[in-house]
């Protein structure tokens, strides 16, 4: 059976109504990788979430809006895009959750910042004002390669990848600076900024700041990191792991 994988929606104020939006590039990605995509709505219901949250085999966070910066201590930079309170309630909860009950997880742009403020880690606010000398990391063309990087020879996600340099695409303006305890560093761009994070006692903890999910079919360390992502949701799937309700 294909792997239940959910995936958060940001919340979109529209023209007469709220509602939800994801791009359909994740949706495809996860299909085309063998897993089942379950759109997540960012409720604040707690009870509602954690419910969802327990019918998944992995979750997917994807890229989207600014983190709001007091939630990693610091005060807003001018250079601040639009922030996303619901989403990031939400999002931060689902990936304690993860970590905490070792269920895969795959972190993507947003994501990976995600996932490393959920776990104690940092942000900058805006690459161009405080890194110096920093590469272009907001190319608008979502499938062209904007930069090489380097991908440490003995991690899990050289692994995955199956290089350990590759070039990416890139689309943000923010990134991670202090990184969360008990995560490594498995991946930087030239310039420093880290463009993958891991966990090593977690089945499957692994963020990324590129966007495999618009390089797919043709990127080979994409489609494998996508693979090994639901491969490791579908594994969980057929143990039968499951957690305690903790809502």
């Amino acid at each position: 059976m294909r792997p239940l994988i959910g995936m958060t929606c940001s919340t979109h104020a529209g023209t007469r109504v709220l509602g939800y939006r994801l791009n359909q590039s994740y949706a495809r990605a996860i299909a085309a990788a063998g897993g089942t995509p379950v759109l997540l709505p960012t409720l604040q219901d707690r009870e509602v979430l954690r419910a969802l949250f327990d019918s998944l085999d992995g979750l997917l966070l994807p890229g989207g809006t600014d983190i709001q910066p007091s939630i990693f201590g610091s005060e807003p930079h001018p250079s601040l895009d639009e922030v996303d309170p619901p989403l990031d309630e939400a999002e931060l909860l689902l990936a304690r959750w993860a970590l905490s009950e070792e269920k895969p997880v795959l972190g993507i742009c947003r994501g990976h910042q995600v996932l490393n403020v959920a776990a104690g880690g940092t942000l900058y606010q805006d690459i161009d004002s405080e890194i110096p000398g920093a590469l272009v990391h907001r190319v608008e063309q979502r499938s062209a390669m904007a930069h090489p990087i380097r991908v440490e020879a003995d991690s899990r996600t050289a692994d995955v990848f199956g290089a350990t340099e590759l070039s990416v695409n890139s689309m943000h303006h923010q990134a991670l600076r202090e990184v969360a305890p008990g995560f490594l560093v498995s991946a930087r761009a030239p310039d420093t900024v880290i463009e993958a994070i891991e966990r090593p006692d977690h089945p499957f903890a692994l963020s990324v700041q590129f966007h495999p999910e618009e390089l797919v079919p043709g990127h080979e360390a994409s489609e494998r990191l996508l693979l090994a992502f639901v491969g490791e949701a579908a594994s969980r799937s057929a143990r039968g792991a499951t957690a305690p309700s903790r809502a």
